[in-house]
């Protein structure tokens, strides 16, 4: 199992970063002037520390040899650059949100008005718009318990044990069920109310199949003809 992932990302910050030349961001990075720009990070949720990313951005450009110094970024058009942008992508996030594919069939699948094909889906706009939609039409602790008691129904069909006696795992695991999916709900009632956007992706996924908005990051910023 990979884990999916989702991140709430200030677009007009981005656009402005995509702008930058290689160089000017490899100087801001290197004296971390960039810092202050990054939005203001959810205190309930994670996201990619500022030095991680700091280190990760120069690591890129230090090593790709088809990145010029003076290329705008936004008009490069080599696996580095679309590599160097989803890091940047992440440097614009509030939150980050993260979990194992195979668990969205729990959390996101019952509330959408279709069946969820295969794990490709989670990654397309149209699925987390609905689930979104259905979200703004509960509370947190009415979905919470909707994933957790769903979760309980489909092991008491699959014939396995409730017992935290006989499985002890069983209470740790409906913890983290809880926690992921208060956590999640926290994350699209964000999306509701800012004007972020939506990215999403998961582990070992071309940078430029990641999602923003209803766009893919390949399409995002197309280098000219």
């Amino acid at each position: 199992m990979v884990d999916v992932m989702l991140h709430l990302v200030d677009r007009g910050l981005l656009n402005a970063l995509m702008a930058m030349s290689v160089s000017e961001i490899s100087s801001a990075m290197e004296e971390s002037s960039l810092r202050d720009s990054r939005p203001e990070a959810d205190p309930h949720s994670h996201r990619d520390f500022d030095v991680d990313l700091e280190g990760e951005v120069l690591e890129i450009i230090d090593g790709a040899s088809g990145l010029g110094s003076g290329m705008v970024l936004h008009e490069a058009p080599t696996d580095a650059a679309a590599e160097l942008r989803l890091l940047l992508a992440k440097w614009c996030s509030s939150v980050q949100w993260r979990c194992w594919d195979a668990r969205l069939f729990l959390y996101v699948e019952p509330m959408l008005d279709q069946s969820v094909t295969g794990p490709d889906d989670f990654l397309l706009p149209e699925v987390w718009e609905q689930f979104s939609e259905a979200l703004s039409r509960m509370d947190r602790s009415s979905y919470s318990e909707s994933v957790v008691l769903d979760w309980m129904s489909r092991r008491e069909e699959m014939g396995e044990t409730m017992e935290p006696a006989e499985d002890p795992m069983i209470l740790p695991t409906m913890e983290s069920h809880r926690t992921l999916s208060e956590s999640l709900f926290n994350v699209m009632e964000s999306l509701r109310k800012s004007k972020m956007q939506l990215m999403v992706g998961r582990e070992f996924l071309d940078a430029g199949e990641w999602r923003i908005g209803r766009a893919k990051f390949s399409d995002a910023w197309r280098p000219p003809n």
